[in-house]
């Protein structure tokens, strides 16, 4: 088989959290914009512009009551990526209380099982004098607020906390850390990329300055995101990172991709709603997924909070099992590997390791997330090979045999030849 290509049979959909499947009713929205309605959004001189300006105001309509927010904080991005950046450096910069180049600029909080899009972002700033602490969740994997309190200082500038996690799915304090801010004139970011479309949103109720998510994690196209930016009590303001024309108010020039904002205010409006009714569905499917298999097999761990998980998305360490093998052995699924962000990376995932997983525990976790067109019998599909893989896999395992004996391996002094 060519490389790239697509086997006869598709294996089972089960990695919703990487990127979901555009629904058809977004492409059904977005296919004019492309051949009839193809105009630039800043052409205000002729019919074409003026079409596609409206499509690009009815996206930020439905955008902003997703999360309840006004239209005119709906900034416009390639991605989550970009919005993350934007609003980390956008904010630092403007914020800073010393000159560039300088030690002291001000202080930023965020947390070590970030995405790798903040985690970056605050890095280099770092490098430009910011001071950044990072803080460590618990074998929880949470953020708290008091966590963040314990951590603000006379000069903290910016927060950064994502909403809920990438990896695990555990849900962070968010609307605590937001309020904790607000009271000390701090700006709040939260990726909230895994979050939006999801769960419900309302950035007033939620204390929320700036907020980043994506189009293509809740069934709309990639290559489009936004970020929300608060107009009122407080403005926020941010420096750009692109000049050039002066669009999105002036934070993010560029032509806008007007093609992608249609599909992606219509992936909002779908969110919106069938939320709660596709929440509750996949909340039952990714609850069977767990209990049958830790109903079904020993030393298997749900990785992050028992509670306070994302309806859909799972991540579950198998012990005796090599990761590698694991994978090959379930062939059948798209699923993410306990390897982390890069598929090409054989390091256990970062995430994992904050929260105390052992790196052959990392290594031999799935992360299993679930979406609109998951079904009961995938779910059966996958509960059977996963097992199937595992339970073939420790046939071959001493350590298997051991633990089976009831002897702990933790406590065996290995003997080096």
């Amino acid at each position: 088989m060519a490389k790239g290509s697509i086997p006869d049979q598709s294996p089972i959909y089960m990695d919703n959290a990487a990127t979901t499947r555009c629904d058809p009713r977004v492409v059904e929205a977005m296919l004019p914009y492309f051949t009839e309605m193809y105009g630039n959004a800043s052409s205000r001189n002729h019919s074409f512009g003026w079409q596609a300006e409206d499509g690009v105001d009815t996206a930020r309509e439905q955008a902003a009551s997703l999360i309840g927010a006004n239209p005119k904080e709906i900034i416009w991005t390639s991605g989550a990526t970009e919005s993350n950046n934007l609003a980390i450096k956008g904010a630092a910069r403007m914020y800073a209380r010393g000159p560039e180049g300088t030690t002291g600029r001000g202080h930023i909080v965020t947390a070590v099982h970030e995405h790798k899009a903040v985690l970056d972002p605050c890095k280099r700033l770092q490098r430009e004098g910011f001071d950044v602490t990072y803080l460590e969740p618990g074998a929880d994997g949470l953020i708290t607020a008091e966590m963040v309190s314990g951590a603000l200082r006379d000069d903290t500038i910016l927060v950064s906390i994502m909403w809920a996690n990438n990896e695990i799915g555990t849900i962070n304090e968010v609307p605590e850390i937001g309020k904790l801010c607000h009271d000390r004139e701090i700006v709040f970011h939260t990726d909230a990329t895994q979050w939006v479309g999801k769960m419900p949103t309302d950035v007033e109720r939620d204390h929320i300055d700036l907020m980043s998510w994506s189009g293509h994690k809740m069934y709309g196209p990639k290559g489009v995101g936004a970020l929300y930016v608060r107009r009122r009590r407080p403005r926020i303001r941010l420096e750009a990172l692109v000049d050039g024309g002066g669009h999105e108010r002036g934070m993010r020039s560029g032509t806008l991709n007007v093609t992608g904002i249609v599909g992606f205010g219509k992936a909002c409006e779908l969110c919106q709603a069938e939320m709660d009714a596709e929440g509750e569905r996949l909340l039952k499917l990714r609850r069977k997924l767990e209990q049958t298999l830790m109903g079904r097999m020993d030393v298997v761990a749900i990785n992050g909070h028992e509670e306070k998980r994302l309806p859909h998305l799972t991540n579950i360490s198998f012990g005796f099992v090599e990761g590698e093998s694991l994978m090959m052995g379930i062939k059948n699924i798209a699923c993410s590997s306990g390897s982390a962000c890069t598929s090409a990376s054989l390091e256990p995932s970062y995430v994992l390791k904050s929260l105390g997983v052992g790196d052959d525990l990392a290594h031999s976790s799935l992360r299993l997330s679930l979406g609109r067109w998951s079904t009961e019998a995938e779910v059966d599909e996958a509960i059977e090979s996963i097992a199937k893989a595992v339970e073939h896999l420790r046939t071959m395992s001493p350590l298997y045999d051991l633990h089976n004996e009831g002897i702990d391996i933790s406590t065996i002094e290995w003997q080096a030849h």
